[in-house]
C-alpha cells in the first residue's frame, strides 16, 4: 500500500465530496480495499475518516449561518440510531453481498444528483419524511461504512430542499452517524491508528476546504453534477472488480 498516493486522495476526494456535504469514506472505503487494506479496518477508517471531515464542514457552516438546526435534528436522531444498526449488522453479510449493495447505492445516488430536477419551492415529506430517510441512510451508511450521505443527500433533493441547504444538513448528519457507526465497528476491533492518521488528516484539510469552495464557488447544479459524476465512476468500478474484470 502506498501510503502517500493514499493521503493524497483522501484529500482530493475529500474536497470533491465535501462540495455535497457527502463524506468521502463512499470512495476511500473502496479505494482503500482495492489497495490492500482488510475490509472491517477500511470501513471503520472511513467513518473514522468521515467524522473528522464533516466536522470541519459543519463547524465552517455553522460559523456562516448555514446549518438549519430545526430542520436537521430530527434527521441526526433517526441517522445515529439507524448508524449503530448496520454497523452491528454488517457482520451478518459476506462482502460480496455488501459489495453489490455499495454499487446499487451508488448508481441510485449518482442517477438521483446528476439527473432529478427538483421543483422550486416546493418541498415534500416533512419532519417525518426527513426523519425516515435518516433512519435508512444511516443504516446503509453503517453496514457499508460509509456515512449514508449518498443516500440522504439525493432524496432530501428529490423532496424538493434546496441543495446548498441539503449539502449543510448532510454534514453535520454524516457527521453524527459516522461517528456512532465508527464507534461500534471500532468494538469489533477493526482500527488502524497509523492508518487512520495517514488518511484523516488529508480529508480533514480538504473537508474544510470543499465547503468553503461549496458556498462560494459553486452554483447548486455544478455541486449535483459533479458529485454525480464522481459517484458513477465508482459504482462501475465496484461492479466490474465484482465480475472479476478488474
Amino acid at each position: 500500500m502506498n501510503t502517500a498516493a493514499l493521503a493524497v486522495w483522501a484529500f482530493v476526494v475529500s474536497t470533491v465530496f465535501a462540495m455535497g456535504g457527502v463524506g468521502s469514506a463512499i470512495v476511500l472505503v473502496p479505494s482503500m480495499e482495492w489497495m490492500g487494506v482488510p475490509f472491517l479496518i477500511a470501513k471503520t477508517t472511513g467513518l473514522f475518516t468521515n467524522t473528522l471531515a464533516m466536522l470541519s464542514s459543519t463547524l465552517k457552516n455553522i460559523r456562516h449561518g448555514k446549518l438549519d438546526y430545526r430542520f436537521s435534528l430530527p434527521i441526526v436522531i433517526t441517522s445515529m440510531a439507524g448508524g449503530a444498526l448496520g454497523a452491528y449488522s454488517s457482520r451478518l453479510f459476506p462482502k460480496t453481498a455488501v459489495m453489490i449493495v455499495f454499487a446499487v447505492f451508488l448508481l441510485y445516488s449518482g442517477t438521483v444528483l446528476t439527473f432529478f430536477h427538483p421543483k422550486r419551492g416546493r418541498t415534500r415529506g416533512g419532519t417525518i419524511g426527513g426523519a425516515s430517510i435518516g433512519a435508512l441512510a444511516g443504516f446503509l451508511g453503517g453496514l457499508l461504512g460509509v456515512g449514508g450521505g449518498a443516500v440522504l443527500s439525493p432524496s432530501l433533493i428529490m423532496l424538493g430542499h434546496e441543495p446548498k441547504k441539503v449539502a449543510t444538513t448532510t454534514a453535520v448528519v454524516v457527521f453524527f452517524s459516522s461517528l456512532i457507526s465508527f464507534l461500534t465497528y471500532s468494538g469489533m476491533g477493526g482500527f488502524s491508528v497509523n492508518l487512520a492518521l495517514v488518511v484523516a488528516l488529508p480529508a480533514l484539510a480538504g473537508g474544510w476546504i470543499g465547503s468553503h469552495l461549496m458556498h462560494t464557488r459553486l452554483s447548486p447544479g455544478d455541486v449535483r453534477r459533479l458529485l454525480g459524476g464522481v459517484i458513477y465512476l465508482m459504482a462501475a468500478k465496484i461492479l466490474l472488480s465484482v465480475a472479476g474484470v478488474l
